[in-house]
This record gives structure tokens, sequence and C-alpha cells, in this order.
């Protein structure tokens, strides 16, 4: 067994870790405790029970996700220069960001992380509508669309280079403003 103490951070991205590789029925004391070479005891020294673990992991997403969105648009620069920061957006290159599709894969079978996932696109598609409005595009279609790419491409494991391809939409959308 371990001889460290484990943080709830340690917890969490353990739970994070198994959601990616093995899915959300991973997500049980004793697996997660297996994996992370302790007892069961410690998970629940830090926990109620595995619906507040995974309520803790969902505000650890939550957190991570609108973060990273909104570090990325509120950078500086012109509006056209945040939006064109929503490509790196789209491949997920934050640090510590979880990947779109576990938690869209999660979302299915669960329906407190659906809501959650709702209440996170909700706020990403105001995000998005505010800087797009910023450039005097306010019809919330532009806001929807480019969301949808944002989520598509993200969820596109083939497409490989997803930033161009979210480059390319905003670069036309951006193209707009001047029209």
């Amino acid at each position: 067994m371990a001889d460290t103490r484990l943080s709830k951070k340690d917890w969490i991205d353990a739970g994070f870790h198994a959601l990616s590789t093995t899915g959300p029925e991973a997500l049980k004391a004793e697996a997660l405790a297996r994996a992370l070479g302790t007892t069961k005891g410690s998970f629940y020294w830090h926990f109620k029970d595995v619906p507040e673990f995974k309520s803790k992991m969902l505000l650890n997403w939550r957190a991570a996700s609108l973060g990273a969105l909104s570090s990325v648009l509120e950078e500086g620069g012109t509006a056209a220069q945040r939006l064109m920061r929503l490509a790196e957006f789209a491949e997920g290159e934050t640090k510590g960001y979880v990947p779109e599709p576990v938690i869209r894969g999660w979302a299915l079978s669960d329906p407190a992380v659906r809501e959650a996932l709702d209440e996170v696109d909700h706020l990403r598609r105001n995000y998005i509508a505010a800087v797009l409005s910023d450039m005097g595009l306010t019809d919330p279609n532009f806001a929807h669309i480019v969301h949808a790419a944002l989520v598509g491409l993200a969820m596109d494991t083939g497409i490989g280079n997803a930033r161009a391809a979210m480059s390319t939409l905003l670069a036309a959308i951006t193209a707009l403003e001047d029209a």
C-alpha cells in the first residue's frame, strides 16, 4: 500500500484518469483505491460517498473548462484576435483540461453530468456571443455555430488538426466583421 497521504486532488485526478481510460463504471471507491495502491478508507476520509466524489469531479471539470475558455478569450487584443484564439481551445491545449469527449461520454449515462455539461455549454455560448457582439455580429446563430464547431472538433478524433479547421471557420466569421 502507498505510504504517502493522498489528497482530494490525487483522488480526483485518479477519477479523471479512470474515466478517460475505462469509463464511468470505473468511478468506484474500491477500484480507485486499488489503482492508487491504497485502501478505501483513504477515499472515505476525503469523500462522504461516491456521489459526493463525482460531484467534486464535476466541479473541478467545470472550473477548469470555464477557466480555460475564459483565459483564451480574455487574454486581450481585439475581438477578432480573441475569437481566433478559440482555435487553441478546439484542441484542448490547456493544462489540466479534461478532454471533451470524456465528459460528453459520461453525460450520456449520468443526469448530473448532463446538467453540468449543459450549464458549461450555455456559459461557453455566452462567452462566444459576447466576443462576436464586440465584432458587431449579434445574430445568436453565429455563437451557436462556433460552439458546435468547438464541440464537434473536440469529438472528431480523425480530423488531425482541429486548430487549423477551427482557424478556417473563425477566419471566415472574422471576415464578416469587415463586410
